[in-house]
């Protein structure tokens, strides 16, 4: 499982740490022996220790949506993760604890589940009960519900079943059998279950709510969550204010009595805003720094850089000509000069990539072909052409939603196709929520997409291509290859599995429905009034749960 990542960002995840997966403390909270008094605020226009503490940071475009269960990118995923709490939650001491669930039974064989709920309450002040995360997981697994991450919960007994029509609701593995307690079981045992279970699919959903209203999530007037923030104000296409959820059974290790977030897409202006102490945080993991003041921010020494495992791409829809020919497709992917890219855009040490698995999960980190590899990019375009009987291309464009990043690295790769291939390609920038659009309805040749993982495991990127649906806009599917993933899923020897992965990869690679271009990392600026910020882990997931201001 993963998300979309719609800025320029995004982790370094330990595979053997997934494989024998997290068993979060029963007996204490994610934020457990930290200090809960107040700082005195010693800023310019600070009243003191009662003033309220704001946070400020841009997300550069409007949030899909406020519902956990169909968030498919990491703005939403920050929305959603403000204002709700899974049955886990991963805490800046890189650990999954318990935080809807207040205690957890494993069965011996890895396939049951118990969930016990502590007290809590929905901001409306209903109680969260289990029955509320039984109705969210069934909800999202029905397919009238269209919720691309329906997969993350396949690993659900009938889940999968369900979400194709074979099975009926009451088969899937989860019910709620009292208002605290939850029964779970599995398909397979899933090492890695209890780091799911704090990503947005497993959130819970108030049935009451999502049934009285189907436009819920879509107002700050009719959201409700459960977690550390409540959505206040949601002008669309301008900004969202968050404020502490004084229902939040964790409230007392919230520090920020509000968040503050406009949704500025120009980068430059985000930068300005920042220096002119309109913000106290700019760039990563939520938005980006231009990519030209990067030089001289390495030397203020105000720029934080961290490596993260995640794979930015450019992917082909198969079905439309001339990319349903793999030679064509391995020629623009192999035509990519992506040092370049990096040294001359970036800037801020990513890795090109060759492969999609990011090099701490992956089985081949040396991937599956040359970068920049000119000739042979010719020779397959010529081959390619040949066997689909052409002598020119059709017109073709490359879209990607509104980034200065974005427009930058397209434009170095339109002319690098041009350079080497002598094709001409358009380039096209739509606003986000268009530009997903345009990829459901298949209605795009070339594609720019970035995926974050939600847990330390190569199955976040592999099983993105499993099915002709949901993540996987590109058309492709492979019988082996799912064969693989199926496998993988049943085997319990962490190498055998990991080396079934690597198979898959090669076969993806092989097909090239994507061509991988780097791997991320994450940068930003920090204001002199933040104590802790946005808290991002080796995945390049953020939490806004954890910011402290001064």
């Amino acid at each position: 499982m993963g998300k979309w990542i719609r800025a320029c960002f995004i982790t370094c995840l330990l595979f053997a740490v997934a494989l024998t997966g997290c068993s979060p403390s029963a007996k204490q909270s994610p934020t457990a022996g930290t200090d809960k008094s107040n700082t005195p605020a010693q800023e310019a226009g600070s009243a003191g220790a009662n003033s309220p503490k704001v946070f400020r940071f841009n997300i550069g475009s409007e949030p899909s949506t406020a519902d956990p269960g169909l968030a498919d990118d990491n703005i939403s995923s920050m929305v959603v993760s403000s204002t709700f709490d899974g049955l886990t939650r991963k805490a800046p001491d890189g650990k999954f604890h318990e935080a809807a669930a207040e205690k957890i039974e494993t069965s011996e064989d890895g396939l049951t589940y118990t969930f016990h709920l502590r007290d809590a309450k929905w901001s409306n002040g209903d109680p969260v009960v289990a029955q509320d995360f039984e109705y969210a997981w069934k909800r999202a697994l029905d397919p009238q519900t269209a919720s691309d991450y329906a997969y993350q919960l396949f690993y659900l007994k009938k889940g999968a079943d369900y979400n194709a029509g074979k099975a009926t609701k009451d088969d899937v593995g989860v019910k709620a059998l009292d208002d605290k307690t939850l029964q779970v079981q599995l398909e397979n045992p899933t090492p890695f279950f209890l780091e799911l279970t704090a990503f947005a699919t497993y959130y819970p959903v108030n049935k009451k709510v999502a049934e009285s209203n189907p436009k819920w999530a879509m107002e700050a007037s009719t959201h409700v969550g459960n977690g550390p923030y409540k959505l206040e104000t949601w002008a669309h296409k301008n900004k969202m204010v968050f404020v502490k959820n004084d229902s939040y059974w964790d409230k007392e290790n919230v520090k920020v009595d509000k968040v503050e977030v406009t949704m500025i897409e120009d980068q430059n202006t985000e930068l300005a805003m920042f220096d002119n102490d309109e913000l106290d945080w700019a760039g990563g993991p939520f938005s980006t720094l231009p990519t030209d003041a990067i030089p001289a921010l390495k030397e203020s020494g105000r720029f934080t850089v961290i490596p993260v495992a995640n794979t930015y791409w450019y992917q082909f829809n198969i079905e439309k000509p001339p990319f349903n020919n793999v030679k064509i497709r391995k020629a623009f992917g192999y035509a990519i000069n992506r040092q370049a890219i990096i040294d001359n855009i970036l800037q801020a040490g990513q890795i090109p990539a060759t492969g999609l698995l990011p090099p701490t999960m992956a089985s081949n980190p040396n991937g599956y072909f040359r970068d920049h590899d000119t000739e042979l990019a010719k020779q397959l375009l010529a081959e390619g052409m040949q066997e689909l009987g052409i002598t020119k291309l059709p017109p073709i464009t490359l879209i990607f939603n509104t980034s200065e990043a974005h427009k930058k690295i397209a434009e170095a790769v339109q002319d690098q196709w041009k350079q080497t291939l002598g094709v001409d390609v358009k380039v096209a920038n739509m606003e986000f929520k268009v530009y997903l659009e345009t990829l459901d309805a298949g209605n795009y040749q070339i594609a720019r997409r970035g995926w974050v993982a939600d847990f330390n495991d190569p199955v976040n990127f592999i099983e993105i291509f499993r099915e002709k649906h949901g993540n996987n806009n590109t058309n492709w599917t492979n019988a082996t290859y799912n064969d693989l993933l199926q496998q993988a899923a049943k085997e319990r020897d962490p190498e055998k599995r990991k080396e079934l992965f690597g198979q898959a990869e090669q076969i993806l690679m092989e097909e090239m429905p994507l061509s991988p271009i780097y791997f991320y990392t994450v940068s930003w600026l920090q204001g002199d009034k933040v104590a802790k910020g946005i808290y991002t882990d080796p995945l390049g997931n953020g939490d806004l749960k954890y910011v402290e201001m001064k």
